[in-house]
């Protein structure tokens, strides 16, 4: 299971790339939380990007889940540094066996200590394009859209991902 946090979400909908998702072999999901927050919240504020993911969500390319109350989710709110959303995604990751999907360097890190497995949004990319569903052009692509609609990657990842495209290209 793939539990996905707002920015994964946000940057493949601001791209339009959230098709990506229906090749993965196993189920994505987003915590109510993460919905609100990029979606109802979105939606009232006009991001277009918050439509995107609604329709997504209509053509079941995710499920919306609740997140149980559990000791870990409990702990996860105590954290000031935190958002809700972020401890729903990696409460939910957690008692699902499943994969936070986040970018976010604090929750990533939050993760490792809980020994809750994370990936980033390129590391979607890179997967797809490893296993051939895109091209390695595609994923640059995708890549490249995302960082000019703001996404952030340092330099040194950056080229660490071109380095792998173009091997996959190859």
């Amino acid at each position: 299971m793939w539990v996905f946090d707002a920015t994964p979400l946000i940057y493949l909908a601001k791209v339009d790339r959230l098709t990506v998702v229906q090749d993965l072999e196993v189920s994505c999901v987003i915590p109510e939380r993460v919905y609100e927050e990029v979606v109802t919240t979105g939606l009232e504020e006009g991001f277009p990007d918050a439509r995107r993911i609604e329709r997504s969500v209509d053509a079941d390319r995710f499920d919306i889940v609740s997140v149980e109350t559990t000791s870990l989710l409990s702990r996860l709110q105590t954290n000031e540094s935190l958002s809700d959303a972020d401890a729903a995604v990696l409460a939910c990751a957690g008692a699902h066996d499943g994969v936070a999907v986040m970018d976010e360097t604090y929750g990533r890190d939050v993760a490792a200590a809980e020994g809750i497995t994370t990936r980033g949004t390129a590391y979607l990319i890179l997967k797809l394009a490893k296993a051939g569903t895109i091209s390695g052009e595609e994923a640059r692509t995708v890549i490249d859209a995302m960082i000019d609609e703001g996404w952030y990657c340092a330099p040194d990842v950056y080229s660490k991902i071109v380095q792998t495209l173009e091997s996959v290209s190859d």
